[in-house]
């Protein structure tokens, strides 16, 4: 019985990460039914294209996760605050790592910054309360289950858990859109938050200590940003 639920649990996962990889293909339902131009589109109609994948797999994470998500709720909420704190510890180191390497890439190496990072600040001049929505809310739920609950639900080991983590969370904000090496070293900051998230998970055992710093870091950067349009 222990063999084919740990079974289950591994291709459930599995399958969550190639949902995640192949999520751009939900952009052909509103592009099929609306029979829209693939080749003529607006700034403003790709945005909400992304923003139609990302919804969609929310809903289908909330589907999959949605037994496990109501129990790691409740043990959040026994001691929210407590949970909350252990978690800012983590966010603060990652964050010092990812803004002394972001530093050392910028100014150091000459880098123009992450292409992801540039994606972004350009759908949020585009539709930025959307962009907010998607950023500071949707986003986060989804990349805590790809990246956060499908790996610990595998990977039992503290440590094996924050490396592969800070790997995957790092490497699909960057290897997509990577040109030079220097493109391929900002798998460090965007990793060293993934890392700092999957501690946080780890010691609190609830995906709602990562979730809610990562909805509060995400959210706080739209801001900024949109503040700066």
């Amino acid at each position: 019985m222990l063999k084919k639920i740990n079974l289950e649990i591994i291709l459930r996962s599995i399958i969550v990460l190639l949902i995640f990889h192949y999520a751009v293909y939900l952009q052909l339902i509103p592009v099929k039914l609306l029979n829209l131009d693939v080749h003529s589109l607006s700034k403003s109609m790709l945005v909400l294209l992304s923003a139609f994948s990302s919804i969609s797999l929310f809903i289908i994470y909330f589907f999959i996760y949605h037994k496990d998500l109501k129990k790691e709720f409740k043990i959040f909420m026994k001691n929210p605050l407590e949970k909350f704190d252990i978690g800012f510890k983590y966010w603060m180191f990652g964050l010092i790592i990812m803004m002394a390497s972001n530093f050392i890439l910028t100014y150091l190496l000459k880098s123009d910054g992450a292409a992801n990072e540039q994606a972004v600040q350009s759908m949020l001049k585009t539709l930025p309360w959307l962009m907010f929505i998607t950023a500071g809310v949707i986003a986060p739920f989804n990349e805590e289950i790809v990246f956060r609950k499908t790996l610990k639900d595998v990977f039992k080991n503290k440590w094996v858990f924050a490396i592969l983590s800070f790997l995957l969370f790092g490497g699909a904000h960057v290897m997509d859109t990577a040109k030079t090496i220097i493109d391929v070293l900002y798998i460090i900051p965007y990793g060293a938050l993934g890392g700092a998230f999957a501690l946080a998970y780890y010691d609190t055992d609830t995906i709602f200590t990562p979730l809610s710093l990562h909805m509060m870091h995400n959210i706080i950067l739209s801001i900024l940003s949109i503040l700066v349009l």
